[in-house]
This record gives structure tokens, C-alpha cells and sequence, in this order.
């Protein structure tokens, strides 16, 4: 989080971001470069045909026929097959993403949402899927090699690789889906993502001086909902067309209602409305697009379902505890509480404030803590866990960790009987319990 060699984001990286979370993009896309490309290869065709016509090949015209009345019933087979392929995918996908939700948490389903995997299966079977149909119409009645304007040649050619390609990406689709109904792959897609988080932000050098007198708000007018994300380069660019300093007001992942203040402006007068439009993203639920305590979040949530008496998981819980520790060793030592966004000219524009580090030290353990007074794998991953953080804080960030530490062994003392099992309990252990 250091501000040498920082990268302002790019103005498309919201709207990149946003299309990754949708399921239509991507086989839409491939649809129209289906059609494109069928396009393309029927001109290949006619050109190939009215070439060996010129050169008066007409034996040629006729083996080139007799290809292609070959490869129709083949065209034909795939058009009907691409169907069943296409349901297969589809219920594997719900088959997957149920049972991840229900046995993780319902934040994971995102991960099959932004699978590229599973969105590229689905464009190439559905892409030839059309390509086949389309090709099919291309074939002709005519036989006279003098008569015969066009031979699906090409287009049989390319049916057949996009019919490789569909089944080396669904043996590749199968593989990842069974990976992603692991919880280790899980939590390890969480804690990826939550780095990249990580990697974009900024922040590192303080704001030179207090921030001006504020001099107004911006009020939120769109839907309600949780704030997913913000354009930072378009409020970056506005605060300094204007001369001022942003400050967001609401974090990341806060519900905002229409009328709530979403910005604060520093030294000078507001940019105008049109300077602002579309700079922060309102939407149902968080992603980790630029939310930094997102991914905690998850790890606590898909903890707290493996120790519900309902699932009595304990070794997930732990599972989650190791990257919950590795997260936060590795921004233990790391500047938080606000991110400062600056121009090309080193000047800060926008102001954000992210979680510090008690803030994500209690979003990790507090939750987690409470349920795991009786069961001796978490706490012993936990007590271990913490002893490991203390290591490595500097003494200003040790006392959330001495808290939690404390606490534990309060619930331990309160909830375990027995002199031998409480201690055996309170024993650190970087895997809980072998």
C-alpha cells in the first residue's frame, strides 16, 4: 500500500468490474462474433468456389461438394448435440453453486458468477451452437459444379474446431466446477481476490495538512442499496478540474438511502453534478472490487457455518482461521484508515475511508471467537493464530490482539469443564488438532 509506482485506476475499471458480475455479457459477445465469423467464412466460401471456376476446376468444385454433403449430417448432429451440452453445463453450474451455498455461505456464489471457466464454456457452446445452425443454411441443392455459387467448406472446417474447442473447455469446465465445490479452493479464490484488493490501493503517504474547511455535500439521489464502488479516476479528474479535495463519507459496503450524504467537499465549491455522474456504484449486495474488508467477511461468514450445530465443521473453521491470520499478517504493519487518491501531479483528490486495524482484527476473530469456546480445534488454531500476529505487530497494534486473546480464554474458562481439558483447549496449535 505504498504510493511509489501507484498507477491511478483506470476510468474503465468500475465498468470492466460490473460486466465481470453478470452472466450475459460474455455469451452475448459470443454470439455476434459467431455471427461475424460465419459471415466471413461464407465469403471465404463463395470466393474459393468463383476461384475455381475462373480456373475452370470443376473437379475440384466436385470434391468440394461431395466434403461438404459429407459433413452435413455432421453440421446436423452438432446443432441437436449443442443443446444437451448446453443443459449439462447449465445443471452442473446450479447443482454447484447450491450446494456451495448452502454448505459455505451465500457470498461465494460470486465466484461462479465471475468464473471465467464457466462463462467461456457456455459462450463457445452457445457460439457454435448458432454457427451450426447457420451453417446449415449455406448448403445447396445444386450439384452442377457449373451452377454451384458457394460450398460450405470453411464453415464445416471451423464447425468442427469450434466442436474440439467445446469439449476440451468442458473437461476443463468439470475440473474447475469440482475444484470450486472444495472448501480449500474457496477460501483460497477469497483470500486471492482480497490481495488484489490489496495491491490497488494507494495508500501509504498521509495528506500533507489538515483537509480545508469543508465547504459542502453531496447527497446521494440514486436507489437504495450497498455501495459496491466508486470511479476513482472520475472523481479524481473532477475534484481536480474544480480545485478541490473529495472526501467519501459512507465506506465501502455501507447501506446508503436516497437523500445521505455519499461526498464531502474541501476548499472550494462543489464539481458540478455532470462531472459526477456515474462515480459511485450502488447495487444489492458487496463485491471485492475495492472492498477491502469484503473478503474477511467471507471467511468469518463460511467459519460461522462450519461451526453452526447444523454443519459441526470444525476443521473449515480452521481452514478459514489460516487465511483470515495470513490476511491480516499481511497488512499488520501497513498504514490504514484512509486511502488517499492523487492526480498525475501528486496532489490528493479523494480521500476514502477503509477499515483499520482493529476494525479488521475484529471483523476476523469477533464472530469467529464466540463460537469456538467449545470446540478445541478452533481455539487452539485461534490462540495460535493470534500468538503469530503478536509476533509480528508493532506495539501500537498489539492490544486488539491481547484483547481477543483475552476473551477467548475467558469463554474457554466459562464453557470447558475440567482443569486438563480447558488447557488442552487454550494449547496453541497451528493446525487445531493434527
Amino acid at each position: 500500500m505504498s504510493d511509489r509506482g501507484y498507477r491511478p485506476p483506470r476510468a474503465l475499471s468500475p465498468l470492466r468490474e460490473h460486466l465481470r458480475e453478470t452472466f450475459w455479457f460474455a455469451p452475448s459477445l459470443t454470439l455476434v462474433c459467431a455471427i461475424v465469423l460465419w459471415f466471413a467464412a461464407s465469403a471465404l466460401d463463395e470466393q474459393l468456389v468463383g476461384y475455381l471456376q475462373d480456373e475452370r476446376a470443376y473437379d475440384e468444385i466436385k470434391d468440394l461438394v461431395a466434403v461438404a454433403e459429407d459433413t452435413k449430417q455432421i453440421v446436423v448432429t452438432v446443432s441437436s448435440a449443442m443443446m444437451t451440452f448446453i443443459g449439462v453445463v447449465f445443471s452442473i453450474s446450479l447443482v454447484a453453486v447450491q450446494m456451495a451455498s448452502g454448505q459455505l455461505t451465500p457470498r461465494v456464489v460470486r465466484i461462479f458468477v465471475r468464473s471465467r471457466i464457466s462463462k467461456l464454456t457456455l459462450s463457445v457452446f452457445l457460439a457454435t451452437f448458432v454457427f451450426s445452425l447457420l451453417v446449415l443454411s449455406s448448403y445447396e441443392s445444386e450439384t452442377d459444379p457449373h451452377l454451384v455459387t458457394s460450398v460450405p467448406f470453411v464453415q464445416s472446417v471451423l464447425t468442427a474446431a469450434l466442436v474440439g474447442l467445446s469439449l476440451l473447455l468442458f473437461i476443463a469446465y468439470v475440473s474447475s466446477t469440482l475444484r470450486l465445490m472444495q472448501v480449500g479452493p474457496v477460501v483460497d479464490r477469497i483470500t486471492r481476490d482480497s490481495f488484489r484488493v490489496l495491491a490497488r490501493m494507494p495508500a501509504g503517504l498521509p495528506q500533507e495538512g489538515p483537509l480545508g474547511a469543508e465547504s459542502g455535500q453531496l447527497v446521494h439521489e440514486g436507489r437504495a442499496g450497498v455501495l459496491r464502488d466508486v470511479n476513482v479516476a472520475r472523481l479524481v479528474r473532477a475534484a481536480r478540474h474544480q480545485g478541490v479535495v473529495l472526501r467519501l463519507i459512507p465506506r465501502l459496503g455501507d447501506f446508503v438511502v436516497p437523500g445521505t450524504p455519499v461526498l464531502a467537499v474541501h476548499g472550494g465549491a462543489a464539481p458540478p453534478r455532470h462531472a459526477l455522474r456515474y462515480t459511485v456504484s450502488v447495487g444489492v449486495e458487496r463485491t471485492l472490487h475495492q472492498d477491502l474488508a469484503f473478503g474477511l467477511r467471507q471467511l468469518s461468514d463460511i467459519a460461522l457455518r462450519a461451526l453452526s450445530s447444523a454443519v459441526n465443521d470444525p476443521t473449515t473453521a480452521v481452514q478459514c482461521l489460516d487465511r483470515i491470520v495470513q490476511f491480516l499478517a499481511a497488512v499488520v504493519d501497513l498504514p490504514l484508515g484512509a486511502v488517499h487518491h492523487r492526480d498525475r501531479k501528486g496532489v490528493v483528490r479523494l480521500v476514502q475511508d477503509v477499515p483499520g486495524w482493529a476494525d479488521l482484527v475484529d471483523l476476523g476473530f469477533e464472530e469467529v471467537r464466540r463460537c469456538a469456546a467449545d470446540s478445541p480445534q478452533v481455539t487452539r488454531r485461534l490462540l495460535a493464530g493470534i500468538d503469530d500476529l503478536l509476533l509480528l505487530a508493532p506495539p501500537g497494534r498489539r492490544q486488539p490482539l491481547v484483547r481477543h486473546r483475552a476473551l477467548l480464554t475467558q469463554a474457554v474458562e466459562r464453557t470447558v469443564r475440567g482443569a486438563a481439558e480447558r488447557e488442552f483447549a487454550l494449547l496453541p496449535d497451528r493446525q487445531g488438532i493434527g
